[in-house]
Protein backbone atom coordinates (compact mmCIF):
# COMPACT_ATOMS: atom_id res chain seq x y z
CA UNK A 1 0.00 0.00 0.00
CA UNK A 2 1.19 3.48 -0.85
CA UNK A 3 0.06 6.36 1.46
CA UNK A 4 1.30 9.18 -0.31
CA UNK A 5 -1.45 12.26 -1.03
CA UNK A 6 -2.22 12.22 -4.94
CA UNK A 7 -1.13 15.94 -6.47
CA UNK A 8 -3.41 17.18 -8.53
CA UNK A 9 -1.07 19.79 -9.97
CA UNK A 10 1.51 17.45 -11.06
CA UNK A 11 -0.86 15.09 -12.51
CA UNK A 12 -2.60 17.87 -14.64
CA UNK A 13 1.21 19.21 -15.65
CA UNK A 14 1.71 15.58 -17.33
CA UNK A 15 -0.68 16.04 -20.02
CA UNK A 16 -2.00 19.42 -22.66
CA UNK A 17 -4.95 17.92 -24.74
CA UNK A 18 -8.05 18.92 -23.86
CA UNK A 19 -11.80 16.53 -24.18
CA UNK A 20 -8.91 13.78 -23.06
CA UNK A 21 -9.56 12.18 -19.60
CA UNK A 22 -6.52 10.56 -17.49
CA UNK A 23 -7.80 8.46 -14.76
CA UNK A 24 -5.56 9.33 -11.70
CA UNK A 25 -7.77 7.27 -8.95
CA UNK A 26 -9.73 4.15 -8.83
CA UNK A 27 -12.52 3.41 -5.89
CA UNK A 28 -14.50 0.34 -6.49
CA UNK A 29 -16.07 0.93 -9.57
CA UNK A 30 -15.55 4.25 -9.78
CA UNK A 31 -12.70 6.10 -11.85
CA UNK A 32 -11.65 9.87 -10.93
CA UNK A 33 -10.66 11.21 -14.12
CA UNK A 34 -8.81 14.37 -14.58
CA UNK A 35 -9.53 16.04 -17.94
CA UNK A 36 -8.02 19.26 -19.25
CA UNK A 37 -11.14 21.59 -21.38
CA UNK A 38 -11.45 24.53 -23.52
CA UNK A 39 -14.57 24.93 -26.04
CA UNK A 40 -17.76 23.14 -26.60
CA UNK A 41 -17.93 19.18 -26.56
CA UNK A 42 -20.44 16.94 -28.20
CA UNK A 43 -24.15 16.72 -27.34
CA UNK A 44 -24.14 13.59 -25.22
CA UNK A 45 -25.76 11.47 -22.55
CA UNK A 46 -24.69 8.29 -20.90
CA UNK A 47 -27.68 5.91 -20.64
CA UNK A 48 -26.59 3.96 -17.43
CA UNK A 49 -24.68 6.44 -15.16
CA UNK A 50 -24.55 9.51 -13.53
CA UNK A 51 -21.39 11.67 -14.23
CA UNK A 52 -20.11 14.14 -11.50
CA UNK A 53 -18.31 17.22 -12.93
CA UNK A 54 -16.15 18.94 -10.07
CA UNK A 55 -14.18 22.28 -11.74
CA UNK A 56 -10.90 22.35 -9.85
CA UNK A 57 -9.62 25.72 -11.85
CA UNK A 58 -11.41 27.94 -14.68
CA UNK A 59 -15.40 27.66 -15.13
CA UNK A 60 -17.61 24.92 -17.25
CA UNK A 61 -20.74 25.63 -18.41
CA UNK A 62 -22.99 22.58 -18.54
CA UNK A 63 -25.47 23.32 -20.94
CA UNK A 64 -29.20 21.39 -21.21
CA UNK A 65 -31.80 21.59 -23.57
CA UNK A 66 -33.88 23.54 -21.48
CA UNK A 67 -31.20 25.20 -19.11
CA UNK A 68 -27.82 25.64 -18.23
CA UNK A 69 -25.38 24.97 -14.98
CA UNK A 70 -22.33 27.18 -14.33
CA UNK A 71 -19.78 26.14 -12.15
CA UNK A 72 -16.91 27.70 -10.97
CA UNK A 73 -13.67 26.60 -9.01
CA UNK A 74 -14.69 24.48 -6.08
CA UNK A 75 -18.01 23.59 -7.33
CA UNK A 76 -19.62 20.47 -8.61
CA UNK A 77 -22.85 19.19 -10.36
CA UNK A 78 -24.13 15.64 -11.58
CA UNK A 79 -25.54 15.29 -13.99
CA UNK A 80 -28.09 12.31 -13.69
CA UNK A 81 -27.80 9.00 -15.88
CA UNK A 82 -29.62 9.48 -19.38
CA UNK A 83 -29.91 13.76 -19.90
CA UNK A 84 -28.41 15.07 -22.59
CA UNK A 85 -25.96 17.71 -22.20
CA UNK A 86 -23.04 19.28 -23.46
CA UNK A 87 -20.19 20.89 -21.30
CA UNK A 88 -18.48 24.41 -22.52
CA UNK A 89 -15.21 26.08 -21.26
CA UNK A 90 -14.75 29.66 -22.58
CA UNK A 91 -11.39 29.63 -20.98
CA UNK A 92 -9.06 26.47 -20.21
CA UNK A 93 -10.93 24.64 -17.45
CA UNK A 94 -9.59 22.29 -15.30
CA UNK A 95 -12.10 19.44 -14.22
CA UNK A 96 -12.32 16.00 -12.28
CA UNK A 97 -14.71 13.43 -13.63
CA UNK A 98 -16.17 10.61 -11.41
CA UNK A 99 -18.03 8.12 -13.28
CA UNK A 100 -18.36 4.54 -13.31
CA UNK A 101 -15.40 2.30 -15.21
CA UNK A 102 -15.56 1.90 -18.84
CA UNK A 103 -17.68 5.14 -19.69
CA UNK A 104 -17.20 6.67 -23.12
CA UNK A 105 -16.40 10.55 -22.74
CA UNK A 106 -18.72 11.00 -25.89
CA UNK A 107 -21.44 9.02 -24.57
CA UNK A 108 -23.93 8.22 -27.13
CA UNK A 109 -22.64 10.39 -29.66
CA UNK A 110 -19.24 9.13 -31.16
CA UNK A 111 -17.29 10.78 -33.22
CA UNK A 112 -13.81 13.10 -33.42
CA UNK A 113 -13.45 13.81 -29.71
CA UNK A 114 -13.62 10.12 -28.24
CA UNK A 115 -10.92 9.67 -26.59
CA UNK A 116 -9.02 6.86 -25.48
CA UNK A 117 -10.53 5.32 -22.50
CA UNK A 118 -9.98 4.63 -18.87
CA UNK A 119 -5.82 5.98 -19.48
CA UNK A 120 -3.86 6.65 -16.13
CA UNK A 121 -1.63 9.47 -15.77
Amino acid sequence: MNYEALNLDEKFSRFSEHWSPRVVAEMNDTLFKLVKVQGEFVWHSHADTDEAFLVVSGALDIEFRHGTVRLKSGEMFVVPRGVEHRPVAREECKLMLVEAKGVVNTGNAGGELTAENDVWV
